[in-house]
């Protein structure tokens, strides 16, 4: 009988996945997967969990937000392990879902598995910590992890809106200087991400023909710090209209960031809180992900 380790969140999103366990399980092993399932009960366990039989078995299904999927693949590196991996995406934003067109139907999602195959898809190395899709620091960012997991289930999507909107009374400019594949830029910034994604926050959103998701490369985004109304404005209108080619706005793809910026400064990685570094190396990671996806070319 094929092995199947599943990890779920059981406090992830608005708990919905918790009312069809039995249906999800259910699909899973009418397929013939004998399961092992573990249930994460704080920071860490999906980690320790995928690191401990992610190995053993055919296929790794995690279950819950980004944050969640963040410690599964953690777990699996650490392993040394290429298993495939599930992802049925419960959380409140799941950014990741969206660029990769995840069903956010938990019964869809556990059938789209069955029925797909697996992808290789880039991951990331920050420091000693990996993610799966973005890095990123300065406005907003501190929304997905200051906001109490008991609001995100009450207020989903509004409660990061509504935490960002908290921060603007605290938002400062960060001096960053990165070296990106050779390139220098230094400046005050307002906000930036290194990802492999078309969602950043639920609030920024890339165009999915200038993101390849694998092919070793992130893209590097920095927002420079507003000095008048009319640099505002052209902030605004390069994120509403996707036009990154602006004086405000550095766009880059890369494999390899170093990053020198203040060791008070806080990033976030995949949705979850990483403390300031003076220097940071930031690597990609290629094909790190085996991801198991349903899409129409393979119907």
């Amino acid at each position: 009988m094929k092995k199947m380790l599943f990890i779920m969140n059981p406090f992830a999103g608005q708990k919905r996945a918790n009312r069809v366990l039995p249906d999800i399980l259910l699909q899973f092993s009418e397929a013939g997967y004998e399961i092992n399932t573990v249930m994460t009960t704080g920071t860490g366990a999906a980690t320790r969990a995928a690191e401990a039989f992610g190995k053993d078995v055919e296929l790794v299904v995690c279950c819950g937000g980004d944050g969640t999927l963040n410690e599964t693949l953690t777990g699996l590196l650490r392993a040394g392990a290429d298993t495939p991996l599930g992802y049925i995406p419960t959380g409140t934003t799941n950014d990741f879902a969206a660029s990769m067109g995840l069903s956010h139907n938990p019964v869809q999602a556990a059938k789209d598995i069955l029925e797909g195959k697996p992808y290789d898809y880039d991951a990331g190395r920050f420091g000693n910590r990996n993610f799966a899709y973005v890095a990123s620091f300065g406005a907003f960012t501190r929304s997905s992890y200051i906001v109490p997991q008991n609001i995100k289930n009450a207020l989903g999507h509004t409660a990061y809106v509504l935490g960002g909107i908290s921060e603007l009374s605290q938002i400062r400019n960060e001096h960053i200087r990165m070296d990106i594949d050779g390139e220098i830029v230094e400046d005050d910034f307002l906000f930036g991400a290194i990802c492999n994604s078309t969602s950043i926050g639920g609030i920024l959103n890339l165009d999915p023909e200038q993101v390849d998701m694998g092919d070793g490369l992130f893209e590097v985004m920095l927002v420079r710090m507003p000095r008048s109304l009319a640099e505002v404005s052209e902030c605004l209108r390069a994120v509403q209209s996707q036009d990154y080619n602006c004086e405000m706005i550095t766009f880059r793809s890369a494999h390899h960031i170093r990053v020198e910026a203040d060791l008070e400064m806080p990033w976030t990685l995949d949705g979850e809180k990483e403390e300031g570094h003076a220097v940071v190396e930031v690597e990609n990671l290629r094909h790190a992900i085996h991801l198991i996806q349903r899409k129409e070319t393979d119907a």
